[in-house]
């Protein structure tokens, strides 16, 4: 070893034998650290896309539990969890998607910018490739909320 030669090894000081408190002071606040900033809910960074939800009343008494979803923005981009899809290959996605599960249901988040015609396009589409449901997310309207 190189500490022989120097006799270093004898002037160091023996290795503790047990931990000290502010050991574990230091392990729990590091834990609590990454606990509090490692979340996704606090400060994420990304982008924010599209406008809000359209508000419609009783939306959350029609809701369902949903095996995928689309995000189709006013631009015209459709974005999935695999990545933004073109308009071409949309139809492959939902067969593959369609038959995925036996009672597959659609969730198409859209904005209010979206056009209607796009929107009821892409459900037939859905349907047309398995889907038993699609289901347009919408937020629940501030005078259904205050009815309840």
């Amino acid at each position: 070893m190189i500490t022989r030669p120097l006799d270093i090894a004898s002037r160091l000081a023996p290795p503790p034998r047990n931990f000290d408190v502010l050991f574990y002071v230091n392990v729990g606040a590091l834990a609590l650290f990454f606990l509090l900033f490692g979340s996704r809910f606090v400060l994420s960074p990304g982008l924010i896309l599209g406008d809000p939800l359209p508000s419609i009343e009783g939306a959350r008494s029609t809701a369902v539990r949903t095996t995928c979803h689309l995000r189709i923005l006013g631009s015209g981009q459709i974005l999935t969890d695999e990545g933004l899809l073109t308009q071409a290959q949309l139809p492959e996605w939902l067969r593959t998607q369609g038959h995925r599960d036996k009672h597959a249901v659609l969730l198409l988040l859209a904005g209010v910018d979206v056009p209607i015609g796009e929107i009821t396009r892409i459900q037939s589409m859905a349907v047309g490739a398995g889907f038993s449901y699609v289901a347009l997310a919408a937020q629940e309207s501030p005078s259904g909320a205050a009815a309840r």
